[in-house]
């Protein structure tokens, strides 16, 4: 449930338009519902700020339409993750504000307006390969309220490249950097800029890179401060603890 949706119940209750056992019912699913296949975490905004997200990933059609029913029902913005075209087709022609990002895969529903953040979160790629985790980071920091800046294609075979784009991404308060082959712009990056480093390693690379690990493994071992790591192909995490970190300054 949305933390304003639990205030004006409150309000109501305080103010006697509304009975305590009105707000029992409205408030009788929460801390989660079972939908027997799922137990959708309606509190996850109340702790968290910011709803469940829901990875699409192995579910079935039926499930996902039932759960996105669940989240707009009780007014909670959708961010789902790993949505094939056809399953976004299907919850479109039901909730027509549905949005999707194909690079991303990514599908959003947007109930109530964002609350916009101070915060900027700036998108690095090191090439055109790693955009569709960077754009699942992207996504997921612009519903978190971020703003978003996204330089993309800048990796260390063509430094120069990245070093035009130097001002820009040393303004941001957190900055993700997604990157695969040998993974080292993470390390690059995180020597020309004072804000924290999210460095997300991407499966792109030839035999040797093992679908991401030797990207994985060059980041753990940077030599420079303030980087952290988030596991291979994984932009929403990625672009989550990049968003905590530039919505607290």
């Amino acid at each position: 449930m949305h933390p304003d949706k639990l205030r004006s119940i409150m309000a109501a209750v305080a103010n006697g338009k509304m009975s305590i056992e009105e707000a029992m019912v409205s408030l009788k699913e929460l801390p989660y519902e079972d939908l027997g296949f799922a137990k959708l975490d309606h509190h996850r905004h109340l702790r968290r700020g910011f709803p469940e997200v829901v990875l699409c990933e192995n579910k079935t059609p039926e499930q996902i339409m039932a759960i996105v029913d669940k989240m707009v029902e009780r007014e909670c913005n959708v961010l789902a993750t790993r949505v094939s075209r056809e399953v976004f087709e299907s919850v479109h022609a039901v909730h027509k504000g549905a949005e999707y990002n194909s690079d991303a895969r990514a599908m959003t529903i947007t109930v109530r307006p964002i609350k916009r953040r101070k915060g900027n979160v700036t998108i690095v790629t090191a090439g055109t390969s790693d955009i569709p985790v960077a754009e699942e980071a992207a996504v997921t920091a612009d519903m978190m309220g971020c703003r978003v800046l996204r330089v993309y294609d800048v990796g260390v075979a063509g430094i120069h490249r990245l070093f035009d784009r130097r001002h820009d991404i040393s303004r941001s308060d957190a900055v993700v950097v997604a990157a695969g082959m040998e993974g080292a712009l993470a390390s690059v990056v995180g020597g020309l800029v004072e804000c924290p480093v999210v460095a997300v390693p991407t499966s792109i690379g030839y035999g040797a890179s093992f679908g991401g690990l030797a990207a994985l493994l060059g980041m753990l071992n940077t030599c420079s401060p303030g980087v952290s790591v988030v596991n291979i192909d994984n932009g929403f995490g990625a672009g989550y603890f990049a968003s905590l970190i530039a919505s607290r300054k």
